[in-house]
């Protein structure tokens, strides 16, 4: 992208956007979350698994749609990969009945965060097998209920533990064997932080067009003092965000903004602070 087109494009606003839970560190009670997201004027909250434990689903969705918001997603999976078959058997019932929670609050998405290698294993190419076949086996009950499912490709750094997904070409050609015929219900949530030193990055969004299911923003801080809990504010990094989201705009995605900041520095902010930071930032950062 040009400056000329960076500079003339949109500004978005809050009500554009969505808050991930986890910006805001799981702190507080979810029906507070609830409140103060919807203050800020955002649009839309994807709340974490998490903070549902010990609520009654329907009874946050309900507050979720009185505070005037919408489910920009449901995070996340329960990792697909397992030492053992009985590991994995169980990791699909707990995303199944996840998947049912994510279409009782009426999610656009149920985001799939897919497991690195199994403990004891240096078989990648397994773990790839394993994550295929458990995708496979969610992806009718996904469909049954109405809720699609959202592959995250992380960083290649988290390939070890969290995810042998690393790449949005590598899950938008997973989505393309398991849904070949373009029934639907499967795609790709696009991630910044995770996606954004990829020299094909543009190309595999406008590849991703038609699947692109959720567009998570944060920053590249430099130096990352943590590789998990050290995500920056954004405008704070090395990321261009204004040419990752007319990327996803040019290939058709029209769904919520989600912010999704892991920060240990963040968390320490008070809630109302971080959130009114972060509404300044969408409108000039991104």
């Amino acid at each position: 992208m040009t400056p000329a087109t960076q500079s003339a494009q949109r500004s978005l606003t809050a009500a554009e956007c969505s808050i991930n839970t986890a910006t805001l560190g799981h702190a507080e009670p979810i029906g507070t979350v609830i409140e103060r997201v919807a203050k800020h004027g955002f649009g839309g909250i994807s709340p974490w698994r998490r903070d549902l434990e010990g609520h009654d689903v329907r009874t946050v969705a309900r507050r979720i749609r009185d505070a005037g918001l919408s489910v920009s997603g449901y995070c996340r999976s329960t990792y697909l990969t397992g030492a053992s078959r009985v590991e994995r058997q169980q990791a699909v019932r707990e995303n199944r009945q996840a998947i049912e929670d994510a279409a009782a609050l009426g999610s656009a998405c149920f985001v799939l965060v897919v497991g690195g290698l199994p403990a004891g294993s240096r078989d990648l190419a397994d773990a790839r097998r394993q994550v295929e076949d458990g995708v496979a086996e969610l992806l009718e009950h996904a469909r049954s209920v109405g809720v699609p499912l959202a592959l995250e490709p992380l960083h290649p750094m988290y390939a070890g533990d969290r995810s042998c997904l690393t790449s949005l070409a590598e899950a938008i050609a997973l989505c393309e064997r398991l849904d070949r015929h373009g029934i639907g219900g499967l795609g790709v949530a696009v991630d910044a932080y995770h996606v954004w030193w990829d020299w094909r990055v543009s190309h595999e969004i406008r590849a991703a067009s038609g699947r692109l299911l959720a567009f998570h923003v944060c920053d590249w801080l430099i130096p990352t003092r943590d590789m998990l809990l050290d995500r920056g504010l954004m405008g704070d990094g090395v990321i261009d965000l204004k040419a990752l989201r007319s990327a996803v705009e040019e290939a058709d995605f029209n769904g919520m903004i989600e912010i999704e900041i892991f920060s240990e520095e963040i968390w320490r902010w008070d809630p109302e602070t971080i959130l009114s930071r972060c509404v300044e930032r969408v409108c000039t950062a991104c």
